[in-house]
């Protein structure tokens, strides 16, 4: 797995649904999976995060590439840098025509092991929501804990999942 860095050019391109510059910009073909509503939504969220906070790049969704094959498979990436208690949550995202072949826990396992090799981060969460049986699987065997729900505006009702590291 490759993971790309997207500027904030990048991700505004995506949410103008131009995926020529995009493509240009991230130096991989990305396709129309990544001008989908929710797609969009994060793009925005994340290019607000920027803003607000340059601190942030490198923390935030990336493009995710198989190799060898340069395959550009989904988006992955954490909600942002360690926050005071040192936890970090991450996302990811495997288009449709990926789905069950093992992208998404080859994911979860890049942002983990990026998780625990920096200092400041105690704790990794995730969230799903309670019928997202694949997400539910994928992070099986990871070690993470329910430990609470909440309501997400975006997505619903969520399952909070954390491991420690």
């Amino acid at each position: 797995m490759r993971f790309v860095e997207l500027s904030s050019t990048t991700m505004v391109a995506l949410l103008k649904d131009d995926l020529a510059q995009a493509s240009a910009e991230a130096g991989v073909a990305l396709t129309e999976y990544f001008v989908t509503g929710t797609a969009k939504w994060v793009w925005q969220y994340r290019v607000n995060q920027l803003t607000s906070d340059p601190g942030c790049a490198g923390w935030l969704t990336q493009i995710v590439v198989a190799e060898p094959e340069g395959a550009v498979v989904g988006y992955a990436g954490f909600h942002g840098p360690p926050d005071e208690a040192g936890m970090v949550e991450l996302g990811y995202s495997v288009i449709p025509v990926y789905r069950r072949q093992g992208y998404a826990r080859a994911m979860l396992t890049a942002l983990v092991r990026r998780a625990v090799a920096e200092a400041r981060v105690r704790t990794v969460r995730v969230t799903i929501s309670p019928d997202n049986t694949a997400s539910l699987a994928t992070i099986s065997g990871f070690g993470f804990v329910e430990v609470g729900e909440q309501w997400d505006e975006e997505d619903g009702l969520e399952l909070i999942f954390e491991v420690p590291v």
